[in-house]
């Protein structure tokens, strides 16, 4: 599910902000609220590492080239004190950001009224891992949505003492930079069949080959191979499901409002499978169309939108506090209701989820 985007050829897009004027395509510095994302609850320091895949098997189907990934891996650290605390965004990324939100999602901040690159996460660069071996999860972010917005249900779930691997896809993802540049979407408005049907593929392949390395990832001695899961909100929702349907390797799976109708329904998915979806988002009806007759357990986040099982749940309610976000996009992006609770019910029931499925 790509929200409200459709597909350029990577030709015309090889930059964003050649279709924004020069005065948002330079937006950095902001003067307004310093964004804090929320405290993650579990009793764990993170730490966090970033980690440059490429697989030169497949072809990178929007712009060509062996294709590249960039993840963050965040863990349960042994001690944080000493180690910088990771910036959400990198500079450029932060730069790219400010050019492309407003039109990804019409009323956020137009340029140079926030300062993105401000915004800190909780997690450690290159804090030591705590000892011991444990469950792993990977996250794949929404369709046109980078990673860094996964940040805050990833930090509380690495808390509570997992490895938590969030995945960017480049060429749908809103900005990634990759040690070969950087890398904007190709996507702005609804998708067709086609395009939805590449990005979901392009996906799949891309979280195969995650699994297929975390035995590589500097990480990997913490990492309990005989215990993953898989998230993902909106297309990455439809991705993990599919991704995991045929891959024994994966023991639990939570798709947070991500359509299960771009391929036959998966109605043989024998593992647990949590389905949790918002009482807002106007694609409720297709939706549920594409979860009948399935396995698995239901979740109905109350007085909530799309974006409210991102960062956006956090963030978009003190941008409209802050005058800088009216009130009609905060309710079509997370919906109304009070954000502290909206977040916390996310966390108790996707957490809670993985910690009887993958203990």
């Amino acid at each position: 599910m790509t929200s409200r985007r459709t597909f350029l050829k990577g030709t015309l897009f090889g930059s964003a902000t050649a279709l924004l004027p020069a005065a948002e395509a330079a937006g950095t510095s902001g003067s307004g609220p310093v964004l804090r994302l929320p405290a993650p609850t579990g009793p764990y320091p993170l730490g966090v590492r970033t980690v440059h895949l490429v697989d030169p098997s497949r072809t990178d189907p929007w712009v060509g080239g062996a294709r590249e990934l960039m993840l963050t891996v965040l863990y349960p650290a042994r001690s944080a004190h000493g180690f910088p605390r990771a910036p959400q965004l990198t500079p450029a990324e932060a730069r790219e950001f400010a050019g492309l939100a407003p039109h990804i999602h019409p009323g956020l901040p137009r340029p140079g009224t926030v300062d993105w690159g401000a915004v800190l996460t909780h997690g450690r660069v290159g804090a030591p891992p705590l000892p011991g071996r444990r469950p792993v999860l990977v996250y794949s972010p929404g369709g046109g949505d980078s990673r860094t917005l996964g940040t805050t249900l990833a930090e509380d779930l690495a808390s509570h003492g997992r490895v938590v691997v969030l995945v960017d896809h480049p060429g749908d993802a809103s900005q990634v930079e990759l040690p070969t540049g950087m890398r904007t979407t190709v996507l702005i408005g609804p998708p067709d069949p086609v395009t939805f049907r590449t990005m979901v593929d392009t996906r799949i392949a891309d979280l195969r080959l995650v699994l297929d390395r975390l035995g590589d990832l500097p990480l990997a001695p913490v990492v309990d191979s005989c215990r993953i899961g898989m998230y993902g909100h909106s297309a990455g929702g439809t991705a993990v499901v599919y991704a995991a349907r045929d891959d024994r390797r994966v023991g639990a799976v939570a798709n947070l409002e991500g359509y299960l109708d771009p391929y036959p329904k998966p109605t043989g998915f024998d593992r647990p499978l949590l389905l949790f979806r918002t009482d807002g988002f106007d694609g409720a009806a297709r939706i549920e169309s594409s979860w009948a007759g399935l396995p698995g357990r239901r979740g109905l986040l109350p007085d909530a939108n799309h974006w409210a099982f991102t960062d956006y749940g956090s963030l978009v309610p003190r941008l409209q506090a802050s005058g800088l976000v009216p009130a009609t996009a905060r309710t079509a992006l997370v919906g109304a209701g009070d954000p502290a609770a909206t977040l916390a019910r996310v966390r108790r029931r996707v957490g809670a989820f993985f910690a009887r499925r993958l203990p």
